[in-house]
């Protein structure tokens, strides 16, 4: 009889047991996944998030492509690329942006809108990190002023 209220009672803790995984378990796997995220975010420093692995060097190379790295961004950033008028470019210049010194190409042109008619000039500035096209900025007020426009035809012959 010993031996059966001995079994009875390994069976009964087996099964408290397994209810007592069942319960935590999806808690701890929260927890778990929880900070796994976290880890893969900390970037192991004070620094903001970047996507271009910035390394915020002053001394940054000259965009020798920037060019061809601008037409293939602005055929996706334009509604409609074709038919572009009065396009303009800007040769690469270092300007303070966000605190830091970048190469910045500013382009001026005259875009159709979604309903097919010209829009106005704009001016777009594109900012170069480490050599290579980064972003867009649309607010070029400061970085575009009294810079000298070249003609750029091949912004104009762009397609879909």
């Amino acid at each position: 009889m010993s031996k059966k209220s001995n079994a009875m009672a390994q069976v009964t803790d087996f099964i408290g047991m397994r209810c007592k995984l069942v319960t935590y378990g999806p808690r701890a796997a929260a927890v778990l996944l929880a900070l796994a995220v976290a880890g893969c975010a900390w970037t192991g420093g004070a620094d903001s998030l970047s996507y271009t692995a910035d390394r915020g060097v002053e001394n940054q190379p000259y965009p020798a492509n920037y060019r061809p790295e601008l037409l293939a961004l602005l055929r996706t950033y334009l509604n409609d690329p074709t038919g572009i008028r009065e396009a303009g470019i800007s040769e690469p210049a270092q300007k303070e942006v966000g605190g830091r010194r970048r190469y910045v190409v500013c382009v001026r042109f005259n875009a159709r809108g979604a309903g097919g008619r010209y829009a106005g000039v704009k001016e777009r500035a594109g900012m170069y990190i480490d050599g290579r096209l980064d972003r867009i900025i649309e607010e070029t007020e400061d970085l575009c002023k009294g810079v000298a426009f070249a003609a750029f035809p091949e912004m104009e012959k762009l397609t879909r």
